[in-house]
C-alpha cells in the first residue's frame, strides 16, 4: 500500500501530484493551522481528483493543549507538540491498518540528506521522494503549483517560509518577531506558557525578553513541521549522543 503524507505545503502537495499509483493520501490535522489550510486541502483534493484523508489526535486538541498538559514546549529529542499531534496519531494509523508501506515524502531535491535519514530511521517501510527523483527545488513546487492555478496557502503569502502552525515552537528570532507583528494573540499567548512552564521556544530567551528587532526570519531555517521533520531530528540527536 502506497501513502502519501500530506501537510498542507506546496512541496507536499507537489510530490502528492508526482507520485504514481498511490493507494492513500493521509492529512494530520492540527487546530493551531491557518484556517486557510482546509480551503487549500480541498482545492489540493479537485487538483488530484481524489479525497484526503483526515487524521487528528483523540488525546489532545492543540499545540496549546499539549504545552499545557505535558508542561513541555520543546525536548532534546523534539517538540512535544509534534510527537503527540502527529507521531503518535501516525502510529495509532498504522496500529489500525497493518500491512506493508511504502511512503511517499516531500522531500525536495536540497533535502537528499534528510530523505537518507528518513530511510534509515523508518527501515521497515520503503519511500519514495518524488521531488527529488524529479530533481524539483522548492521554486521549482511553488511554480508547478501556479501553472496548475492552485492558490498556496496564506501563510506564504504572508511571507513565512511554510505553511507550519501559526506560532512554531521551532521558529528562531525573527520567525517570532513577525508572529508579534501578524498574530500578536498568540505570541502573547505563548509568551505567557513559557513563563508558567519554565521554559522558552527559543534557546536561552523567553519571548516576553525578545527584543523586537532582534532576528532575520529569511536567515532562519524553519523546516516544514510534520512526521518527516521530527524523525530526521531524532536521528540526528541520536547519532550525536552516541
Amino acid at each position: 500500500m502506497k501513502v502519501c503524507w500530506f501537510s498542507t505545503g506546496i512541496s507536499s502537495f507537489i510530490a502528492c501530484y508526482l507520485a504514481k499509483d498511490v493507494d492513500e493520501i493521509i492529512y494530520t490535522h492540527v487546530s493551531n493551522q491557518h484556517p486557510d489550510s482546509i480551503r487549500f486541502l480541498h482545492d489540493c483534493e479537485r487538483l488530484l481528483g481524489r479525497k484526503i484523508t483526515i487524521l487528528q489526535s483523540e488525546s489532545y486538541q492543540s499545540v496549546d493543549d499539549v504545552i499545557e498538559r505535558k508542561r513541555c514546549i520543546n525536548t532534546i529529542y523534539g517538540a512535544a507538540c509534534t510527537t503527540e499531534l502527529k507521531m503518535n496519531v501516525r502510529r495509532k494509523w498504522e496500529r489500525e491498518h497493518p500491512g506493508h508501506y511504502i511512503y511517499v515524502w516531500g522531500f525536495d531535491m536540497n533535502e537528499y540528506k534528510r530523505a537518507e535519514q528518513i530511510e534509515r530511521t523508518m527501515s521497515a517501510y520503503e519511500h519514495e521522494f518524488p521531488l527529488i527523483d524529479n530533481f524539483f527545488s522548492k521554486g521549482d513546487c511553488h511554480a508547478l503549483a501556479e501553472q496548475l492555478g492552485l492558490k498556496r496557502p496564506e501563510m506564504y503569502n504572508l511571507g513565512y517560509q511554510n505553511n507550519n502552525c501559526i506560532g512554531c515552537v521551532k521558529g528562531g528570532m525573527g520567525y517570532w518577531n513577525k508572529i508579534r507583528q501578524d498574530f500578536p494573540d498568540v505570541f502573547a499567548r505563548r509568551a505567557r506558557q513559557e513563563r508558567k512552564i519554565g521554559h522558552s521556544c527559543i534557546n536561552g530567551i523567553f519571548l516576553d525578553e525578545l527584543e523586537p528587532t532582534r532576528g532575520r526570519m529569511s536567515e532562519e531555517v524553519l523546516p516544514d513541521c510534520g512526521i518527516g521533520c521530527y524523525l530526521v531530528s531524532r536521528d540526528l540527536l541520536e547519532k550525536k549522543l552516541k
